[in-house]
């Protein structure tokens, strides 16, 4: 288990982790959500001791990084993919990392064949990877201890389709090995079909802390989808009664604030053809917008209320 209690850095005025306290539990994987400058990055460096707090602490197992006997047999982490010295070959670099922390020389093959990097791209110098490989070899890095935490920042990143289904079905794999999976992502579509349990902080501050069915039913403003022939004779007789009817982006309409019930007895009764009414609840980019975007420190504008 990862456990934080009161965690806090400051960089000058600057508080980038304000006084967190979460767990993240073995069987499970939990995503850690929160905007841009949010705190993400700091905290989970600060967890690999690469940060010292300012005050709090945060263990893994009941003991600092810095404890730890074997910390790659215990923490596997990859929060920068990127970080490889460029002249060294992926086989070279992994093989490294095995001497220097006990691991058998065969553990090397066996990660570079579970993330899908063939024995030819394994000896190519690292410099002349694509985002995608680059962050294959992250990945199996990070598993080559075999550990029992994983501490992954935004490891989607570059992957294809196919590697990134199966990125998801590794990490649920292991969570159901009993290890704990600790995982951040902007990725919401992605998070919401891995992730049992959610931590979201804004500003540094914690947010949320709840499994992923209740943040989105917690949160969620329910909808009706609502397919018809006959939109704008519905539609007044929607709005009439205080809803909010819009187009749907893949078609249809979107109707809020009245159940699909009252709408589907409003159609009979005004003799309106209805080919679809479907009650929906919003998805988590939708309620992670909602509740993350007042905690934003960097905010886009719409390009017409930009100044010109």
């Amino acid at each position: 288990m990862i456990e934080a209690r009161e965690l806090t850095k400051r960089y000058g005025d600057h508080v980038a982790v304000d006084r967190l306290t979460f767990h993240v539990k073995p069987g499970r994987v939990t995503g850690f959500l929160g905007p841009n400058g949010a705190g993400k990055t700091t905290t989970m460096r600060l967890i690999l001791g690469l940060d010292a707090p300012t005050s709090g602490g945060v263990t893994v197992g009941g003991v600092p990084y810095s404890g730890l006997p074997s910390p790659l047999r215990t923490v596997g982490s990859l929060l920068g993919a990127g970080e490889v010295h460029g002249g060294r070959s992926a086989q070279r670099h992994l093989l490294g990392l095995a001497v220097s922390n006990g691991i058998a020389r065969d553990r090397v093959d066996e990660v570079l064949e579970l993330v899908g990097l063939p024995a030819d791209t394994a000896r190519r110098r690292v410099r002349g990877f694509s985002l995608g490989m680059g962050q294959r070899l992250g990945i199996a890095a990070a598993l080559l201890g075999d550990p029992e935490v994983l501490i992954l920042d935004e490891p989607v990143n570059g992957l294809d389709t196919e590697g990134i289904r199966w990125m998801r079905d590794l990490l649920k794999s292991l969570a159901a090995q009993g290890r704990t999976v600790f995982l951040s992502s902007h990725l919401m579509s992605e998070m919401e079909l891995t992730a049992d349990h959610l931590i979201v902080v804004g500003r540094g501050r914690l947010l949320a802390d709840t499994t992923m069915r209740d943040f989105i039913e917690t949160h969620s403003q329910g909808h009706v989808l609502v397919r018809t022939p006959e939109p704008e004779g519905l539609r007044s007789l929607v709005e009439g009664r205080g809803a909010r009817w819009r187009p749907e982006p893949r078609g249809g309409w979107r109707v809020e604030g009245l159940s699909a019930d009252v709408i589907g007895d409003l159609a009979r009764r005004h003799g309106h053809a209805i080919h679809e009414l479907t009650p929906r609840h919003s998805s988590l980019e939708d309620v992670y917008t909602e509740l993350a975007q007042p905690a934003a420190r960097y905010r886009a504008r719409p390009e017409k209320e930009v100044a010109r």
